[in-house]
């Protein structure tokens, strides 16, 4: 059963239509009790750092999609904020943990000094998949719609699935096992989108 989760803070709507549009489906979680049987799970997120642990945690649902990420190894997407609350930590909320899945840490976006670019990073732009990760296709590069103000910054550099340019380079996607996440909205992102939405759901088993 692949699951989006409802925790109160994300786009559960487009995600859900997206997965059926590709051929799939999903079951919209929204307690953490109803996970029994779940092989795979996006996370979504809009919206501030802190809020969006707050809610995880008050509502219990921290420790059950830790098990199923790290100790059972499902397949997990992590979309925007969903993919800035599997690192340690962000600038946008000192003080407060992340999920910690991934070691990195989420830090505003800081542009050039004579760019004329704005934060936040609002609209399509394209995505530089590295070699091998799972955002590698036939097809590249990838346009993909973004709208944050806080970028993702690895520790571990192989964890690194993807670059975009907004002033400078920053990684747009995150990868590490059965692990990903995208700082863009494939549920917004037509073709492209499409495609990341496939190929998740053939790594849960649902399409060939």
């Amino acid at each position: 059963m692949l699951c989006v989760i409802d925790y109160g803070i994300g786009n559960v709507g487009s995600i859900i239509n997206m997965v059926s549009h590709v051929g799939g489906s999903a079951h919209l979680i929204d307690d953490p009790e109803n996970l029994k049987g779940c092989s795979g799970f996006i996370l979504p997120g809009v919206g501030r750092f802190s809020e969006a642990m707050h809610l995880l945690d008050r509502d219990g649902w921290i420790k059950p999609l830790t098990r199923l990420a790290l100790e059972e190894k499902v397949p997990v997407l992590g979309i925007c904020l969903g993919m800035q609350l599997m690192t340690k930590s962000s600038e946008e909320s000192p003080g407060v943990n992340g999920l910690g899945w991934f070691n990195a840490s989420t830090h505003r976006i800081q542009l050039p000094s004579e760019s004329a670019l704005k934060i936040p990073h609002m609209g399509w732009n394209s995505i530089v998949p590295t070699p091998g990760s799972f955002f590698d296709t036939e097809v590249s590069p990838q346009r993909l719609y973004f709208v944050h103000s806080y970028k993702v910054v690895c520790e571990n550099e192989y964890d690194v699935a993807a670059v975009t340019d907004f002033g400078r380079p920053f990684t747009s996607a995150i990868e590490s096992g059965n692990l990903v996440g995208i700082q863009a909205h494939p549920e917004k992102s037509h073709r492209h989108g499409m495609r990341i939405i496939r190929k998740f759901l053939r790594q849960c088993g649902q399409l060939c």
